[in-house]
């Protein structure tokens, strides 16, 4: 099936293509909610809540950094507000996806939920805006549905288990969140984010409390951006 071309000119992608992609992506990365889940669950968070954060916050990222915060120990604020600083950059992808999708005022509330990294990542891909806003749909309704499903499955699994720890599994995790992350740093500058993060994080975790570590880490991309700066 060919592209139609829309009145302005942008040849869209067939429907098929748009929607395979997406789900391939909705899949993959809804599946990793069990890693979630698990990790809630050996956090000493309930079945309940792990769910309700799945529903509510649904952006992986924030949801792993917060129950980690709270297995090492970290004060509930603390952990929240770690949570919260790297959930801020859905905010500037909703800057740029609320130009390119233009979705009726009604929707945008309900949109916005779904505007985390894959959904971005698909949705701006496509060439047109018809075909953006069904990639955008097709992955964030797949990946919010699987998410979500697997989350509880996870919690409930790691609940009969009993302790997650002694099966190893406290370390899905943070195994799922690096396995999702390396693919995308596909730059030097990324790589070198990557790395200083990763130092500072690891480095500070013995002298700060749980939590901060995080909050810190987050300043390795504006001091990266500022020596390349200074380079150029």
């Amino acid at each position: 099936m060919v592209g139609q071309e829309t009145p302005d000119g942008v040849a869209e992608r067939p429907r098929g293509a748009v929607v395979r992609d997406a789900l391939g992506v909705g899949v993959a990365v809804g599946l990793s909610g069990f890693a979630f889940g698990v990790t809630a669950a050996g956090a000493g968070i309930s079945v309940l809540q792990a769910c309700v954060l799945s529903l509510l916050v649904f952006t992986g990222a924030s949801q792993f950094a917060l129950v980690g915060a709270l297995a090492a120990g970290g004060n509930p604020f603390t952990a929240a507000a770690g949570a919260f600083f790297l959930g801020t950059r859905n905010a500037f992808y909703g800057l740029r996806l609320s130009q390119l999708l233009a979705l009726p005022g009604p929707v945008r509330p309900l949109a916005a939920h779904w505007v985390i990294d894959e959904t971005t990542a698909v949705a701006l891909a496509q060439p047109g805006r018809r075909s953006a806003r069904l990639g955008f749909t097709v992955t964030g309704l797949s990946l919010y549905v699987l998410w979500n499903l697997t989350t509880l499955l996870g919690a409930l699994g790691a609940e009969a288990l009993g302790d997650t720890a002694a099966w190893g599994l406290d370390a899905a995790g943070p195994a799922v969140f690096l396995a999702l992350l390396a693919p995308m740093l596909k730059t030097a500058t990324e790589r070198a984010v990557a790395a200083l993060a990763v130092v500072l994080g690891l480095g500070l975790l013995p002298v700060l409390p749980a939590g901060l570590p995080v909050l810190v880490a987050a300043l390795a991309a504006p001091a990266v951006l500022w020596l390349k700066g200074r380079r150029s």
